[in-house]
């Protein structure tokens, strides 16, 4: 049953509803709508197009994920069996999109990190875990194409957002993130509150020949993330931890003396049999209430409140019979939702947690996925909307402009589309093949791959992207 929200709200409820995930969807099917009716500002709909997508995500799933196991042929005629090759599909074997995905490119490295923490409880390394992934994909947003990471025990050179997270985590063991001196594998209040541009520019070797995008926006979010620690004791303990929100295990006698210690997870999941299930909306709070503080102070508000990643659609705004305000806001929560992602994964390796309610997260509107679309002709831009970069010959824009909007909010619903196809094809159901595996293998990667056909030179993005460092 499709979700009805009355315009009538106040906008202090519309505020809250806002930052919510079923609004994503919600608010990204009215412009769906009128992407259907042909009546978008930006972008025109082609649907015939949607087949072209899901065989191109098939052939990339295939080629990296199906089996082949050798069946044997019984003959009592015959002294030698012959043997014939039979494909097979398992998606056990697709990961879920996530963090964890980039740090590993080219060899393991979380596993390695885990298996240095044998002298700590498995709490306090899942809390170490949610730390680095914390700050890692608050470093994620767009890098551009100009910049990358030379990793100097393997040699190895990684761009974009491997490269990113590669980076991050060697930051994280060099202890830049820690306020505590003699513990490097955490992120604190004190630590982040230290960081400066120079520090960040030195870890990430950025130079005139090696410029990355967004460096003074990556900045001032680790800051701004200091400040939102420190502001929610209840969540992130008194040293403004991130992996506090896990929660902390005291002796008894703590424990009833005092009220300081930090369980907000453990105190919202329950038991069922061997299994701690943790509803995601617990999860989904700490992340969007608890680190609200740490987007720039320039983004959308509604009552007073800072929205985060959430924009207003003049496409919704023209369509729109009412004036109402906050109608045309569309929300996407985009680092939230790619946090959430990651930390889910963290947290269930680690303490073999089941998250429930992990329906309502869509898909990622970046331009990985959205350029999918382009790049496949789901979506077109129309003639002379965007000007176009010199350089490239590309169409740019900032990541606040309304067509870029207008992309976004398209690309969260062909997104659930395409997922829903490459299922019927597979015959398989949103348990067999979730939207997290389907952005793994599929429309992610695929987005990569069809970038480096059409732009082999950079495999950028079909649009040039103004970041500031906080969205793509």
């Amino acid at each position: 049953m499709p979700l009805i929200v009355p315009t009538a709200l106040s906008l202090e409820s519309k505020a809250s509803y806002l930052r919510t995930l079923p609004s994503i969807r919600e608010r990204c099917s009215r412009v769906f709508e009128l992407a259907k009716q042909g009546t978008l500002e930006y972008f025109d709909y082609h649907p015939d197009k949607e087949i072209d997508v899901t065989d191109f995500c098939l052939g990339i799933i295939k080629a990296s994920f199906e089996l082949f196991r050798f069946i044997a042929n019984s003959s009592a005629n015959r002294r030698i069996t012959p043997w014939r090759i039979k494909a097979e599909f398992s998606t056990t074997q697709i990961p879920p999109h996530g963090r964890w995905r980039h740090f590993d490119l080219g060899r393991n490295r979380v596993e390695p990190l885990l298996s240095k923490w044998t002298d700590v409880t498995p709490k306090e390394a899942s809390k170490r875990l949610i730390d680095l992934f914390v700050v890692s994909v608050l470093l994620d947003a767009g890098a551009g194409k100009d910049w990358a990471y030379h990793e100097k025990d393997s040699g190895g050179k990684y761009s974009r957002s491997e490269g990113l997270a590669i980076c991050s985590i060697h930051m994280f063991e060099d202890g830049l993130f820690s306020g505590v001196s003699d513990q490097s594998f955490r992120v604190d209040a004190a630590g982040l509150s230290k960081i400066t541009v120079d520090a960040v520019a030195q870890h990430m070797q950025v130079s005139d020949s090696n410029p990355l995008v967004g460096l003074e926006g990556r900045t001032s979010l680790l800051r701004n993330l200091s400040d939102a620690l420190r502001a929610s004791p209840e969540l992130f303990g008194n040293d403004g931890r991130p992996g506090n929100m896990l929660g902390k295990s005291f002796p008894n006698a703590e424990k009833s003396s005092t009220h300081s210690f930090v369980d907000y997870l453990e105190r919202e999941s329950k038991t069922e049999g061997s299994t701690q299930l943790v509803p995601l909306a617990a999860l989904w709070h700490v992340l969007i209430d608890g680190l609200n503080p740490i987007w720039p102070a320039s983004r959308t508000k509604l009552a007073g409140v800072s929205l985060g990643d959430v924009w207003p659609c003049t496409a919704l705004k023209a369509q729109s019979e009412l004036d109402v305000e906050g109608e045309d806001l569309i929300p996407f929560h985009k680092l939230t939702q790619w946090m959430t992602y990651s930390l889910v994964e963290a947290i269930t390796h680690t303490m073999k947690w089941k998250f429930v309610g992990m329906e309502d997260m869509t898909g990622l509107p970046e331009y990985r996925n959205g350029g999918l679309l382009l790049d496949l002709g789901v979506l077109t831009l129309k003639p002379n909307v965007l000007p176009i970069d010199a350089k490239s010959g590309l169409p740019k824009a900032s990541s606040s402009d309304p067509a870029i909007v207008e992309w976004r909010a398209l690309t969260v619903i062909m997104l659930d589309r395409i997922a829903d196809s490459i299922r019927t094809k597979l015959q398989l159901s949103p348990e067999q093949l979730n939207l997290a595996q389907v952005l793994e293998s599929a429309t992610w990667k695929g987005g990569r791959e069809i970038a480096k056909q059409k732009r082999p030179e950079t495999g950028g993005p079909p649009l040039e992207l103004e970041s500031d460092g906080t969205v793509f």
